[in-house]
């Protein structure tokens, strides 16, 4: 474990980070203050922030957009392709802010805004293949064919774990398609936003775009809630928990506004008997215990053959032990702090109740650095052995928790694997070719993202980010998410000089 920093360093670094990104931050004060979870204290406050109320920022944005939508695509990827150089110019600055106030280690928050500028160079290129198609028509002399178009205004509210990047997914895509964008941040993660947001208005500037064409909205529920009313949002793309999905697709559809949800995870990597356990050991324990088990492809539950399962449980554990917990900013560290003490109650009380049903514990679950800094939320990663897949194993624990359950039959596995309300990401660690196939087949995962000898986090931006169930059924990210943002025309082009009608329809007049 390493010493953690005063309160007064953690400022002069976001200070510093702030100054070289051209950010205007204000001193901690009161109510307004940003807490840490790296020590639990304040570090600074937003300064220089517009106050902006939703409706005041949809009418900006639907102004932007009547504008927008008509500049070529290869054009609208220019701005994208300057917010990829500015984000490359400022990468260290962002990566503070996400470590300031996310408590990501340095690796970790470095690599969150390398995803976002690699969003942006994807971005860039699809700008010039926003394809769509010809197809045949029935009737002589017509052409049948599909366009895309700028959908309007899109929403994107993001959750404290993924502070920028989630972000960027959206709205790289969502400016390249047409659109403006409205963002509202988590509440506990305002900085981060900050400094994005004016990344993005330096380039809307350089490069000539509409100056309201991306806006951020800081606040809390209420912010969202009429982000998510306005009938001027054409989509939202909302980021959070299962329960908020519950709340906020129903109130989009209500109004007939699209949604895009990406909510929990509750995810499992199968371990088979031929698994190369090098490769399992390395990606549990990442997929468990990275970024403090906050990650929404955070791996949950590891199903193991009962031929290997003791071997397995032996290495993790020992593998815990060696996890350094503690200053997410010092070099070494690969598990920082949970995001505020809700989180650590969530654990205990899983903790808790697997024991009550059946589990026994491993290893970890300690708090730790409580006397050093008694408003941080720092924990031992915990590995609890279930014999079977109980209620508490259907739930997503938002942190450091790893449950290990064994099994004999591959069939097995894959009921357990499947066998919660979830979808998002699911592994299999195998070197047996037809186990590998089945879990990517229809009777196999049942997840959105199907990983073969790789962990459950750690997605590319290339492939279509999302999952089922209650995960929401929403794709962002790479692939042919793109056509979220956008809209479809069926086009019918008649060029016979006659006008035969469809299915042989006779209507002579």
């Amino acid at each position: 474990m390493s010493g953690l920093p005063t309160a007064s360093e953690l400022e002069r670094m976001a200070f510093d980070a702030a100054d070289r990104c051209g950010v205007k931050l204000g001193a901690p004060m009161g109510v307004e203050s940003i807490k840490s979870p790296i020590n639990g204290s304040p570090f600074g406050s937003i300064s220089g922030a517009e106050a902006v109320d939703i409706d005041t920022a949809v009418e900006r944005a639907r102004r932007a957009f009547e504008d927008w939508r008509l500049v070529p695509a290869p054009v609208r990827g220019a701005l994208v392709r300057r917010l990829g150089d500015l984000l490359s110019e400022h990468k260290s600055e962002i990566a503070t802010f996400i470590s300031l106030e996310a408590g990501k280690i340095t690796s970790e928050a470095l690599g969150e805004v390398q995803e976002m500028i690699d969003i942006c160079d994807f971005a860039v290129g699809l700008s010039r293949q926003l394809y769509g198609r010809t197809m045949s028509s029935e009737r002589p002399g017509h052409r049948l064919m599909e366009t895309w178009h700028p959908l309007g205004v899109v929403g994107v509210i993001t959750s404290f774990n993924f502070p920028a990047a989630v972000w960027s997914w959206n709205t790289a895509i969502a400016l390249v398609c047409g659109d403006s964008v409205i963002w509202k941040p988590s509440e506990l993660v305002p900085i981060t936003a900050h400094a994005c947001a004016a990344l993005l208005e330096r380039a809307v500037a350089d490069v000539g775009a509409p100056r309201y064409v991306s806006q951020v909205v800081l606040g809390g529920a209420d912010a969202g809630r009429a982000l998510v009313d306005h009938p001027g949002v054409a989509l939202i793309s909302a980021t959070g928990s299962t329960n908020m999905g519950r709340a906020v697709g129903p109130r989009v559809a209500a109004r007939f506004g699209r949604s895009l949800l990406e909510l929990g995870g509750n995810n499992a990597s199968i371990v088979a008997s031929s698994a190369n356990l090098d490769l399992a050991l390395r990606g549990i324990v990442f997929g468990a215990a990275g970024t403090a088990g906050q990650r929404c492809t955070t791996l949950r539950r590891a199903i193991v053959h009962e031929g290997v399962v003791e071997t397995l449980v032996e290495r993790l554990a020992a593998t815990y032990g060696r996890l350094v917990v503690g200053n997410p900013l010092r070099p070494g560290t690969l598990v920082g702090p949970l995001i505020h003490e809700a989180a650590f109650t969530t654990m205990s009380n899983a903790i808790g109740a697997a024991r009550q049903q059946g589990g026994s514990l491993v290893v970890g679950g300690e708090r730790l650095l409580q006397d050093e800094a008694p408003d941080a939320y720092y924990v031992s990663p915990a590995i609890v052995r279930m014999s079977s897949q109980t209620d508490i194993m259907r739930k997503e624990t938002f942190a450091p928790l790893l449950y290990v359950l064994s099994y004999s039959d591959f069939d097995e596995a894959i009921q357990i694997h499947n066998d919660v309300p979830q979808g998002l990401s699911s592994s299999i660690f195998t070197s047996n070719q037809a186990e590998a196939e089945r879990f990517m087949s229809a009777d196999g995962s049942d997840c959105g993202l199907v990983n073969v000898n790789i962990g459950t986090s750690g997605a590319e931006i290339g492939g279509a980010f999302g999952g089922e169930k209650e995960t929401g059924g929403g794709r962002e990210s790479g692939s042919d998410a793109w056509r979220s943002y956008m809209r479809r025309a069926t086009n019918t082009v008649n060029f016979s000089g006659e006008l035969p009608l469809a299915q042989g329809v006779d209507f002579t007049v």
